[in-house]
């Protein structure tokens, strides 16, 4: 099992930054992949960004080029820099890890955008 939390959501003008942050815990195997999903009221669950623990990374069309996701492997942690932020921004992001045979999502943080 794998735990993970994240951290950073919160209310941000248009046109502002957020950085957010996802610790994992638990039985971490070294080859896997992290990353960020994110859930409007009345919409479904999409991907925002993902990144293997080798590095490689993809992003939705609607975050390419505003928002970048990181790694620290040795801190077993995944960022989310989120710029140029817009209200159709505005989710619960949730942070997911895939490795081995298992799969895990964290509770979730809300980003509010506002105009």
């Amino acid at each position: 099992q794998v735990q993970l939390v994240e951290s950073g959501g919160g209310l941000v003008q248009a046109g502002g930054s957020l950085r957010l942050s996802c610790v994992a815990s638990g039985s971490i195997c070294s080859i896997n992949r992290m990353g960020w999903y994110r859930q409007a009221p009345g919409k479904q669950r999409e991907l925002v960004a993902t990144i293997h623990s080798g590095g490689s990374t993809n992003y939705a069309d609607s975050v390419k080029d505003r928002f970048t996701i990181s790694r620290a492997n040795a801190k077993n942690t995944v960022y989310l820099q989120m710029n140029s932020l817009k209200p159709e921004d505005t989710a619960v992001y949730y942070c997911t890890y895939t490795g081995g045979y298992s799969s895990s999502w964290g509770q979730g943080t809300q980003v509010t955008v506002f105009p």
